[in-house]
């Protein structure tokens, strides 16, 4: 699978690519390219650097799956002779990964920069703490990872059934392990934005230190909406800003995630004054669009519109940058269709072809579009790439390729595919990932007896 370039010219004939590029300058927006197969060899001309990186992901996916793997295993790659211009349709193209609920070791979060380099999204939205979980290494306040890193047990499925794994479950980054992460991303033109949650989701901080909640309690080994948020009193504030001070000196993202979400009972002013406090750090606070409703925000707040696309219009209208990320659109954990042997069936159907469909509203005034990949449910690298794959790759040519009114060019779920079946999946095969097939999952890929809640 290419993802439909603006310019697509196919030539006659083939080249044997000897790995040789010759780069040159391009007058073309950021991270545009034309990419040029001839006799006389490859050119490339990029805007930028990440211009150049993409054209290079495009020379790879020219060369065939074998050019996916981690070591050569054949001969030289034939390339069709061929110009590709091309350029990316939104500057926010990205995947928001839950590492909280369920955390992913260090080696498999770089595996997935790398996934996200290959179909060209160039933002990875970390969630690093949650009720059941704070994945930060705080060296202010180290019980935030020491405790809240850890839960006793996880619930078995679906919270309405009443199970538990009794199986204890965390880990943590630290510091440097995250700037590692960030360095590598940088290499592949992909922003990581850090988000902390506040007021809400915030049990595995108040298990820490009891003082910061409005009532204690421990980590939270259940899924869903806890009550409890923290205190928006003086103290708990400014505990908070040291924090995002730890946060900030790891993440240089100008954009980072106060979270703002499902605080039932949670004080606004708190978003409030951390919103402040980030616009004070010569940061962009990046909130979930019920922060639209805390009090007044600083003017660039990056709104995260999942609750419907209405938000993000509302945003829109009081001048803030949008991410639109609809849950009924974008939110890869929901199953992937209405069969009794889908693992974990919970939310609503969400397919390839649904995904694959989603035309982002007010496309030319948002910021872009995400991908959210929460993990209750998905408690391993295996699981990840179930639900990720290959949903991911459909959101990825979302939001690079606009919708066309060329026939030729607009988005039709057959031809694409055709794509997926000749083209991508085997590259995700030589890339290793253990993506859904088309038809359904395999006999492995089944979790019986494991209870969901679809809708």
């Amino acid at each position: 699978m290419i993802p439909k370039p603006v310019s697509f010219t196919r030539g006659e004939g083939s080249i044997v690519f000897d790995g040789t590029v010759d780069v040159r300058p391009y007058d073309g927006p950021p991270e545009s390219y034309r990419l040029t197969v001839g006799f006389e060899g490859v050119t490339v001309e990029a805007a930028d650097a990440a211009g150049e990186f993409y054209a290079r992901q495009t020379l790879r996916q020219l060369s065939g799956p074998d050019a996916f793997r981690a070591a050569p295993i054949g001969g030289p790659p034939t390339l069709p002779v061929c110009v590709v211009e091309d350029r990316p349709r939104f500057a926010w193209r990205g995947l928001m990964l839950d590492v909280a609920r369920h955390f992913l070791p260090k080696p498999d979060l770089l595996r997935y920069v790398d996934l996200l380099a290959v179909h060209k999204l160039n933002v990875l939205h970390l969630h690093l703490t949650d009720d059941q979980g704070w994945r930060f290494e705080s060296k202010k306040f180290p019980r935030l990872h020491e405790v809240g890193g850890w839960r006793p047990s996880s619930r078995y499925g679906d919270r309405r059934r009443g199970g538990q794994t009794g199986r204890p479950h965390g880990g943590y980054y630290t510091q440097d392990d995250l700037r590692e992460v960030v360095a590598y991303a940088a290499q592949r033109h992909i922003t990581v934005v850090p988000e902390i949650d506040v007021p809400g989701h915030s049990q595995a901080a108040i298990a820490a230190y009891p003082e910061l909640g409005v009532s204690g309690g421990g980590v939270w080994t259940d899924w869903g909406v806890n009550p409890n948020v923290l205190k928006a009193d003086e103290s708990t504030v400014d505990f908070y800003r040291q924090v995002f001070d730890e946060l900030l000196d790891v993440f240089p993202s100008e954009v980072v995630g106060l979270g703002g979400d499902e605080a039932e009972g949670g004080d606004g002013r708190f978003v409030c004054r951390i919103a402040q406090h980030l616009a004070q750090r010569g940061r962009r606070p990046f909130g979930w669009d019920e922060v639209l409703g805390v009090g007044p925000l600083p003017t660039r707040t990056v709104i995260a519109s999942w609750r419907g696309e209405d938000p993000g219009l509302t945003a829109l209208g009081r001048g803030h940058d949008v991410v639109m990320c609809p849950e009924e659109h974008v939110y890869l954990d929901y199953r992937q269709s209405d069969r009794e042997d889908e693992p974990i069936p919970v939310g609503t159907v969400l397919t390839w072809e649904d995904v694959y469909a989603y035309e982002p509203a007010a496309a030319d005034e948002v910021l872009g579009a995400q991908a959210n990949l929460w993990t209750e449910h998905l408690d391993s690298p295996r699981r990840l790439d179930y639900a990720a794959f290959p949903r991911l790759c459909a959101f990825a040519e979302v939001v690079w390729t606009p919708v066309s009114a060329d026939p030729d060019r607009s988005r039709n779920p057959d031809e694409f595919r055709s794509r997926l079946a000749e083209h991508h999946l085997p590259r995700l095969d030589a890339l290793g990932v253990e993506y859904r097939p088309l038809s359904g999952p395999r006999p492995w890929q089944v979790l019986p007896g494991v209870p969901g809640h679809p809708r």
